[in-house]
Formats: C-alpha cells, structure tokens, sequence
C-alpha cells in the first residue's frame, strides 16, 4: 500500500487493504508503506465519516487508470465522501470474480470480457462508460503487405488471449478472413509485449493505443539507428473498421444495487469523484503521469506521459458525458457478442444480456451534480498534447 501526502489530502493506493464494511482482495504489487499524510482537504469529510470502498482494476498501476489515481489524489473521493482503495491487477487476477466474490466494491474491466461472465451467473452492472473509444489496434510493418483485416490470410498474427481478441476476430471476420486462414489456422499467442513483432515473428502484433504502440515507437531500427516512427508502421484501428467493443467500465455488484441504497449512494459519488479525475487528467496529463508514477507504476517517464496522452482521447471529447453509457455502442458491442466465432467455435454470449447488465441512473446521477458545480464533462474543445517518446519510454 502506498500513502502520499499532496496539497494536504489523504492518499491511498495499494494491494490490499482491509477497511471496515470492506473485504479487498490481495493483488499484485511492489509497493511499500510511506509516511502518514500530514492532514486532510479542510472541504473534505473527516476521516471517520466517510466511507471506504474498494475498486479492482484490469491491469498494473499505469497510466491507463490516471482517472482513479487522480482522483484518489487529488481528493475527489474524499470531497464525494469516500475512503477509497484501488487494487492493482494482474494477469491472473479476473476483475470480475474479485467483485462477486465481495473482494470489491467496484470493478474495471472490458464489457465483451464481463457480458461472458454475466451470462454465467454473474450479478454485475455496468454503471459508467469511462473509455468511450477502444484503444485496441493490430499493427504491421509498412512493408508486410498488410493495410486492413482483409489482408491478414496467410500472415502470423498475433493476439493476447483472455478475452482480449474478440475485437480482432470481429474485425477479420467482417473482411471475409476466417481463424483458418491465417497462417498456422489461427492467431499465435502473444506475450503482453511487442518483442516477438519487432523480431519479425509475428506479421501484425496486438497492441493498445496507450501502451505496445509506443513500445514500437520507443524501439531503436536497427536499419537506421533511430526510433521507429509511424511512417514505418500499419495501424489498424478497429474504431475504423466498425469492429470497436466498449472496453474499461466501472462495474457494481447488481444484488447490492438492488438491496442497499447506502451502496447505491457510494456508486454514485465513486462515479463522481472518477470522472473529475478524468477531468484533471485530460486538463494537466502530466500531473496525472507523475501521480500514477508516484503510486507505484515503474513505466518509463516518456511512456508514461504518451499512456495518459492516449487515454485521454479514448475518454474526450465525450458524446453524452464522460461515463455516460451510448445505447448504440452497447448494442453494437452486444450484437458483436452474439456474431463473433472464438477459435473453439463458440461465441462471446449466445442470448441478450439481462436489463441489470447495465444503467445510466448512477453516471447520470453523477453527471448532474457535476454539471451544477461547472464541472464540463464533455470536453468539447479537448486537444491532446505532443508527447515526444525516448527510447526505453525514458
């Protein structure tokens, strides 16, 4: 668990944490104690009244999650009354079963990857839209002979698994190319990195805007000495190609939503507190790097500014509000669900999700308060900065 004290609020972030009304779940992380904060933001609650919840998130401390981190320090949760835990992932961590099993309060994780589970039993809602874009890409040297998903029969092409390929697969098969065309008769396993592209064993590798693009562009080519640049890549990006699923949600226990309104009011104010996080992020991308970074994340400075830079734009500018669930992007992401061929044959879900697997009440909630304090959770004029990328992500 770390604890920083900054512009006098409480900050917590950690692996586990036990807090009363709250059983949190032991992730993976590095992390170590700090020293007490020196005090808490004079408009906040005081310490004894608020009320501790937890979040699971999908992956490591990165920037992916400068929304929460954000939030956490600059103390938007504890203005919305809130003692907030964030619990780093890992990949044999499953956001989801964390938040059935009472080991959260709150999850974040893709829908395709939770309407499976969902199907299974799972008593999970989707309570706010935080990335409105996917950020998931499939990218190809310019000279492979690849510029779109029709082109990948024949070709080694590579994906993470887990859940993370249904993207992809929709996308070749809206091209016409099947699993079976492809080089081997189906994608190749790819580690959670670029390695096995940039050494020529995979012809289009899986990567997120956010994260393995950039580890590409802060690759030295051994041909010219220099970083690669984007000249020398394809990018597929399935928001182009009509195949783009929703991915990072907050999801809420269902049965607690039904039962417990001091649990309703907690999503509510969780949702607020996020998406002014959101907000500080996309106003000062810098600040919310050197946040995450100071919570525990080891990407490189340079990697960890283009991560939150690329974020932002998966977030902004927001359609109906940051958070917001778009009924056309969900039942684009569902119809996929019930289209898209796994390599077993079997598709993401085979009936239509129940009303519980998502509502605006909470995020809409929360999106009015905002709005009545000037909180502008659209971001109309948003722009993303130049982040310049240095080899290693430096």
């Amino acid at each position: 668990m770390v604890q920083m004290a900054r512009r006098g609020r409480r900050v917590m972030a950690g692996a586990a944490l036990a807090v009363a009304g709250t059983l949190t779940l032991a992730a993976c992380s590095g992390d170590t104690e700090a020293s007490e904060p020196e005090g808490t933001s004079s408009d906040a609650p005081a310490a004894e009244e608020l009320t501790p919840v937890s979040v699971q998130l999908q992956w490591l401390t990165q920037a992916q999650f400068a929304c929460y981190y954000s939030a956490l320090d600059q103390g938007y949760y504890e203005e919305a009354g809130l003692d907030v835990t964030i619990l780093p992932g890992a990949v044999d961590i499953v956001p989801i079963d964390v938040l059935t099993s009472g080991g959260a309060d709150f999850a974040i994780s893709w829908v395709p990857k939770v309407l499976g589970a969902v199907e299974q039993g799972a008593a999970v809602t989707n309570v706010a839209q935080i990335f409105e874009r996917s950020g998931t890409l499939q990218v190809a040297f310019a000279d492979s002979g690849i510029t779109s998903a029709a082109d990948f029969a024949g070709k080694s092409i590579g994906s993470w698994g887990y859940g993370n390929e249904w993207e992809l697969i929709a996308g070749m098969q809206a091209n016409g190319v099947t699993l079976d065309d492809l080089a081997g008769g189906s994608t190749v396993q790819q580690a959670f990195d670029m390695n096995a592209f940039i050494a020529g064993d995979i012809d289009a590798a899986q990567a997120m805007t956010y994260n393995e693009y950039a580890q590409v562009l802060e690759t030295i080519n051994p041909e010219t000495g220099e970083l690669y640049t984007e000249d020398d890549l394809v990018v597929i990006d399935w928001n182009d190609e009509g195949s783009a699923m929703l991915q990072d949600a907050i999801w809420a226990d269902a049965d607690r939503l039904a039962s417990e309104p001091a649990y309703e009011e907690a999503t509510t104010a969780f949702i607020k507190g996020t998406i002014e996080g959101c907000v500080f992020a996309k106003d000062d991308p810098q600040a919310a790097a050197d946040i995450v970074t100071a919570a525990g994340s080891t990407l490189g400075t340079s990697h960890q500014l283009w991560m939150a830079n690329e974020v932002n734009k998966l977030i902004f500018p927001s359609t109906s509000g940051v958070g917001h669930i778009n009924e056309d992007q969900w039942d684009a992401t569902v119809s996929m669900s019930l289209e898209t061929v796994n390599p077993e044959g079997a598709t993401i879900i085979t009936t239509e999700p129940p009303e519980t697997a998502y509502t605006n009440d909470y995020v809409d909630a929360a999106l009015e308060e905002l709005e009545a304090e000037g909180v502008d959770v659209f971001g109309a004029d948003y722009a993303p900065i130049e982040v310049t990328l240095n080899e290693g992500g430096e």
